[in-house]
């Protein structure tokens, strides 16, 4: 098994913390002479407002795919990423990764982490799900301090 990594996915949340992300998976890439995908998970309306709704929330969800593929674009297209490779995906954010990653035979997830505390790290995140479900490696950016939180 070679240790060089062929093909890295890196699953941001479109916050300003998603740059240091990509940035740090970009020398990898380089390193390796990797494709990089990068993807970002919109979580279906229906199932953020338990699906109770009476209305049709189908416009509303392709305005935020088309508002997510802008911000997209705006991290990945100046550091050379084709928009072939710039995937928006709606459904839970780590089911996903894992999904895009096993079908599109990745061999490393970079994904950034809060390293929260707490409550939220009872509840759990999106990059330990990834970790615990992910049949790759999994580089888990901190990102987002309490400094940068409170600004």
């Amino acid at each position: 098994m070679s240790n060089e990594y062929r093909h890295i996915l890196v699953a941001v949340d479109l916050t300003k913390d998603s740059h240091l992300v990509l940035k740090r998976a970009l020398p990898i890439a380089e390193r390796n002479g990797a494709k990089i995908s990068i993807m970002h998970t919109l979580e279906p309306l229906g199932f953020a407002y338990g699906g109770d709704i009476p209305m049709d929330l189908t416009s509303i969800q392709e305005q935020l795919d088309g508002h997510a593929r802008e911000r997209l674009s705006d991290i990945a297209t100046p550091h050379g990423i084709n928009a072939a490779d710039q995937h928006v995906v709606v459904g839970m954010p780590d089911s996903e990764i894992q999904r895009f990653a096993k079908e599109r035979q990745v061999d490393l997830i970079v994904v950034g982490s809060h390293g929260r505390h707490g409550f939220a790290l009872l509840l759990g995140s999106t990059s330990t799900g990834v970790l615990h479900g992910a049949e790759c490696d999994v580089l888990a950016v901190r990102v987002g301090n309490d400094k940068t939180a409170a600004e």
